[in-house]
């Protein structure tokens, strides 16, 4: 609709732009400002607005006929003193926080600085709003049909991290109109994939609006991950395969309504610990244009810096109460208009920082914590940030789980070969209860992985014994520094078949130590189908076929070994515990008490305190009692789980295992070794109590009694 010349006194709430059906309404928070304009964009040019200040410092107005697909920003009119942390600049069209949709290309330009010279120098004069992004006025109506909330539980969730882009570039079955967008990981081929594979979440990387630096579109690159956000309430416009106005919103609740159809949940990757702002070279773009103090954290003595606890630039400042009602205001969106169930909060220790200090309790866990919408989803914390003390894996509320980078590093190391990781290593396949038992936590807060986007692919890790990112063009100083050897031979590609085969097999290893542990594993996509990016382990930039899922090389083999390894663990719930283990005995097995788990030593015998610590370390037998483990089949029965045990050998020699005696059970079925993997003659091996089975070098073996 053209908008009248009619002006109204509108609402201070909700905050950003609210179409009623007649109008819209309009407001925007800042405290600093001495005078905020609504501008307005159609084809004749900019109108501008002023808006009215009311209670709490939120400026508003309500403009009659105007609606969906109207484009706006906003001008901050008041005092410049970059000494005192005031940036207010009204050459610069200002993005709404609360915009559910934005218009333009995402990239950065010179008239988006709002400095000239020094970031202490004066305004700039040059305008920006030809350059920058806009805000869209978006209709909320979206028919859902019988849409509803998955609830999966914790202990049967199998997450699947993955990037919009990046897993349906190449998809040959998804029409290439389609691919890299929301409505290609809604289309019947990506789904069905993901149906097949077997996971229950999907985790996206950023989808939140973000922003392409200046410094990667010089060099001829992008910013492909999206950690940069710059609209908690927009999905990124460049994931619409119409990137038409009101057309973006949509799209992504047709992604979502999809995938909650095939029994998949949608987990969102969210940064609200920093903007795409930067910091104090960077541009002015909406926050630090309406109110710098009230949005970012600044250095005391020096405000026209920033406090980085991100190695990003800033960090939003989570002590200002309008900063929480944004983040919660925006996870509530989310949850409610457009039905995500969960999110991952990427370097959420900088969201508990009071002061300096990391405050397990801050303001914002507390509001998590009462809020109705927000407390009933899935809350993941990346638990650490950059700073001091940012280090936090296992100190987060009861309510949250936690990427568990111990896991990770634990279980890489063990299938290194590394002594020290086995006595860990016990406590990391038993849900890591030395980090979350003691807050009343169950095993489900630990989020396994052993990678992860910010890495080495699986592959990849098994492969190079160092970082190959010279294609950043940062002379691969970027990423992790080493990756310590596998011991699988010449780096990078080989055409050894014994050295394809060792990194094969490590593969195998990693993956079902994932999958055999207790806690929510979490897969990154392409790893189940041996995704290479030829030892670039930091590929933020990489918006090309080096990052993109590579879907005519898949390892077929790789890939259903993966399938039949969670279609296994989704079968047996002594894998995927609720509770804790106690040590103790479940019921009795013929005639002895048999406990939960048990650890056995190579030659079958129970695990000693100093077992732990012999020199072959690097080998471990574990008992899991399926006895005490009841799930309902279709038809409300109780099935009781089946009985395992495990054979672990990361050492570089085969090891004769031999099984525990008759009391443990009576005979042994093998169901899967990562030699041959699930469907070979041998997998159909049987072994009495007492007898041995040799087990290769760097593998491991699941018997079931």
């Amino acid at each position: 609709m053209e908008a009248n010349t009619a002006v109204w006194l509108g609402k201070p709430y909700p905050l950003g732009a609210t179409y009623d059906g007649y109008g819209t309404n309009f407001a925007v928070f800042s405290e600093v400002a001495d005078k905020i304009e609504l501008c307005l964009f159609n084809g004749s040019g900019e109108r501008r607005v002023a808006l009215t200040r009311g209670v709490g410092s939120v400026w508003h107005a309500y403009l009659p006929e105007l609606g969906p697909g109207t484009l706006y920003g906003f001008r901050a009119h008041g005092p410049w003193a970059p000494q005192r942390g005031l940036r207010c600049n009204p050459n610069k069209l200002l993005i709404d926080p609360y915009a559910k949709e934005l218009s333009g290309e995402p990239v950065w330009h010179p008239s988006m600085i709002g400095h000239e010279g020094s970031p202490e120098g004066p305004a700039s004069p040059v305008d920006s709003g030809p350059h920058t992004l806009k805000s869209v006025v978006t209709s909320s109506y979206f028919d859902w049909g019988n849409d509803r909330k998955l609830d999966i539980p914790w202990n049967e969730s199998i997450i699947y991290e993955a990037h919009v882009r990046g897993f349906t570039m190449r998809h040959p079955g998804i029409p290439e109109a389609l691919r890299g967008t929301y409505a290609g990981l809604a289309h019947p081929a990506a789904v069905e994939y993901l149906r097949k594979l077997g996971v229950t979440a999907i985790e996206l990387q950023p989808v939140h609006q973000f922003f392409h630096d200046g410094f990667l579109l010089d060099k001829g690159l992008r910013n492909y991950w999206g950690y940069h956000s710059i609209g908690y309430f927009a999905p990124h416009n460049e994931y619409s395969s119409r990137r038409r106005r009101n057309t973006v919103v949509a799209e992504f609740k047709h992604m979502v309504k999809t995938l909650h159809q095939a029994g998949i949940e949608v987990i969102l990757d969210v940064v609200y610990n920093h903007t795409a702002e930067g910091n104090h070279d960077g541009p002015l773009l909406s926050l630090r244009g309406l109110d710098n103090p009230a949005y970012y954290r600044l250095v005391p003595d020096r405000p026209a810096y920033y406090m980085d606890y991100t190695g990003t630039g800033n960090s939003l400042n989570m002590r200002h109460p309008h900063v929480l009602q944004l983040i919660m205001d925006s996870l509530r969106y989310w949850v409610e208009e457009m039905h995500v169930d969960g999110f991952r909060f990427d370097l959420a220790a900088t969201l508990a920082r009071t002061m300096h200090e990391v405050d397990r309790l801050s303001a914002f866990f507390d509001l998590v914590q009462q809020d109705p919408v927000v407390s009933r989803v899935k809350l993941i914390a990346e638990p650490w940030d950059v700073g001091d003390g940012g280090y936090q894996v296992g100190n987060f509320p009861a309510l949250w789980s936690e990427w568990n980078g111990k896991y990770r590093d634990c279980v890489r190391d063990y299938w290194r070969g590394e002594r020290s990781a086995l006595g860990e290593l016990g406590y990391r396949l038993t849900g890591s209860s030395d980090l979350y038992q003691a807050h009343a936590r169950r095993p489900h807060a630990s989020i396994n992985f052993i990678t992860c986007h910010d890495g080495f692919t699986l592959r990849d890790l098994v492969s190079y014994n160092h970082k190959h990112n010279e294609a950043n063009g940062e002379d691969n100083r970027d990423g992790e520094s080493h990756n310590r050897s596998w011991n699988c031979g010449a780096e990078g590609p080989s055409a050894d078949p014994e050295i394809a085969s060792l990194r094969s097999r490590q593969q195998r290893n990693l993956m079902a130590t994932l999958f055999l542990s207790q806690g929510v594993p979490m897969l990154l996509s392409g790893d189940e189908a041996g995704r290479t990016q030829h030892g670039n382990n930091n590929v933020y930039c990489q918006d090309n076929e080096v990052s993109w899922f590579d879907w005519e090389n898949t390892d077929r083999d790789m890939l259903e070994f993966t399938r039949q390894l969670i279609r296994f663990y989704r079968e047996h719930p002594v894998f995927r515990r609720r509770g804790w283990f106690q040590g103790r005995p479940v019921r009795h097995y013929e005639t002895d008490a048999l406990h939960d788990i048990a650890w056995f030593s190579v030659a079958g015998e129970e695990m000693a305190a100093e077992d732990w610590d012999r020199a072959n370390a690097n080998v471990l037998g574990v008992f899991l009692n399926g006895e005490g483990i009841a799930t309902p089949d279709d038809h409300g029965n109780r099935i009781v789980d089946n009985t395992f045990y495990l054979m672990f050998n990361a050492h570089h020699e085969p090891k004769h295992f031999r099984l525990p005696k008759a009391r443990w059970g009576k005979k042994w079925t093998l169901v899967m070794d990562t030699e041959h993997g699930f469907a070979t003659a041998k997998a159909a091996a049987t072994l009495g109590a007492g007898e041995t089975f040799h087990l290769p070098a760097r593998s491991l073996a699941v018997w079931q009694r």
